[in-house]
């Protein structure tokens, strides 16, 4: 269990692993370690957790949030931000099926995709800001919207079908069993009602309805999932979790 975590933390994150704990692992034994996304996401949003609460006393919660999100952005490598920029720009294409998918695969940055990053990002800096002036601890709120964003990315991923031949995403999408799906599902219920007893559960529960809804209604715009549409889905994740705290 313990190499794949790392296994599935250098995948997902910049974070230095070393390479002994998760060398290996065969390729095609990736999806084993959905089971450790909440752990993860655990992982790195109380990495934003504590940036955060080191630079709200000195430059004020509007930049300490700021800084968090900055953080969280720096710590994957904006892999999820590149996937909801790509599912931005082939799903708000009104093109066909197959040109959308041929978009999300452009490098280039179209304007649905900037608008995409601009909306999700900035609202991210404005509901920790506000959830701090509120009084929430943003230690345990951070880390349990990257648990529940990386828990709910499972419905993306079970029993769904893979919209290309080949790519990233083809390491989990359809090959997650019924049984690692519940286990992630319920260790990510678990950690956030562990980290938020008064309301974490409720914010996850939503986060699930909504990502669900994405998923069903990206499987009736490509026909199926991308490696795309799974970053989408955890940064998307994140912040309707964030939402559903206020």
């Amino acid at each position: 269990m313990i190499r794949l975590f790392c296994a599935t933390l250098a995948f997902m994150s910049r974070l230095p692993v070393p390479e002994r704990w998760s060398r290996g692992l065969a390729v095609e034994n990736y999806v084993r370690g959905i089971v450790t996304f909440p752990m993860v996401g655990l992982l790195l949003g109380a990495i934003a957790g504590l940036g955060f609460l080191a630079l709200a006393p000195w430059c004020g919660t509007p930049l300490a949030a700021f800084a968090a999100v900055l953080l969280l952005a720096l710590l994957t490598g904006g892999f999820h931000l590149d996937g909801l920029a790509d599912t931005c720009d082939g799903v708000f294409s009104a093109r066909t099926r197959e040109r959308k998918l041929e978009i999300m695969r452009d490098s280039r940055l179209g304007t649905h995709g900037g608008l995409g990053l601009i909306f999700v990002l900035l609202g991210k800096v404005l509901v920790i800001n506000e959830l701090a002036v509120r009084g929430h601890a943003m230690l345990p709120a951070l880390a349990a919207a990257c648990v529940a964003g990386r828990a709910a990315v499972t419905l993306l991923m079970y029993r769904q079908r893979y919209a290309r031949e080949d790519g990233l995403g083809n390491l989990f999408i359809g090959k997650v069993t019924g049984r690692q799906s519940a286990v992630t599902l319920c260790l990510g219920a678990l950690l956030c009602l562990l980290l938020i007893p008064g309301g974490g559960v409720w914010a996850y529960l939503v986060t699930l309805v909504a990502v669900f809804a994405l998923a069903q209604a990206i499987k009736r715009t490509l026909g199926g999932q991308t490696g795309d549409t799974l970053g989408a889905a955890i940064e998307l994740g994140e912040l309707i979790f964030l939402l559903a705290l206020l």
